[in-house]
């Protein structure tokens, strides 16, 4: 202990005339590049944000910049951060696990009803962070398209064989559109990239 506070000092005792330190630039100057990089810093801050505004008292303040996420943070949600996706994920759980207990046809009902919770909660993550940039869902989103043309064709064609002779055709066809869509809106979303 007593060798470092000699150390100290003898660093002090050097320091001291002037101000000067052993790189040779005294404490004045080393404050004053200090200080002009702190203006510049500033004055690039306020181009980057944009014009000064006036506040009612007449002076400047400086105009409010909008927060941009990153590229590697999640879209918010619509709601804020009330937690809907893990209340209703939860909601399907206790539905899954009380429609095999229950068993029978309300056992079926609740287990139908988990499996539809289930589904419409990670649809809706996958949208929100595919039409957000963030990570591409775009398979997942054009057979779920493919599979709501399907749905739509089987009945309004009647559940006939003209129903089952299309249920293919239009569910691959609206598959590829989706699928092209889906791709070009993820690309302008994350800045050009296709998938990440």
């Amino acid at each position: 202990m007593g060798k470092r506070s000699r150390k100290r000092s003898a660093v002090a005792r050097v320091a001291a005339p002037g101000d000067a330190s052993p790189a040779g630039t005294s404490r004045a100057e080393r404050d004053a590049a200090r200080a002009r990089r702190a203006r510049a810093e500033r004055a690039g801050h306020a181009a980057a944000t944009g014009s000064r505004a006036r506040g009612a008292d007449g002076f400047e303040r400086p105009a409010r910049r909008s927060r941009r996420r990153s590229i590697d943070e999640r879209p918010p949600a619509p709601w804020g951060s009330f937690p809907l996706v893990e209340l209703v994920v939860l909601l399907a759980i206790v539905l899954f696990v009380l429609g095999l207990i229950v068993g029978g046809a309300r056992g079926s009902v609740m287990l139908t009803a988990a499996f539809v919770l289930g589904s419409l909660a990670g649809l809706e993550l996958s949208i929100r962070e595919h039409f957000g940039g963030f990570r591409s869902h775009t398979t997942l989103l054009a057979g779920v398209a493919a599979f709501a043309a399907m749905a739509i064709t089987y009945f309004a064609a009647g559940r006939g064989t003209l129903a089952r002779t299309l249920l293919v055709p239009v569910a691959g066809l609206v598959f590829v559109i989706g699928f092209w869509l889906l791709r070009q809106a993820f690309k302008r979303r994350s800045g050009g990239l296709g998938f990440r």
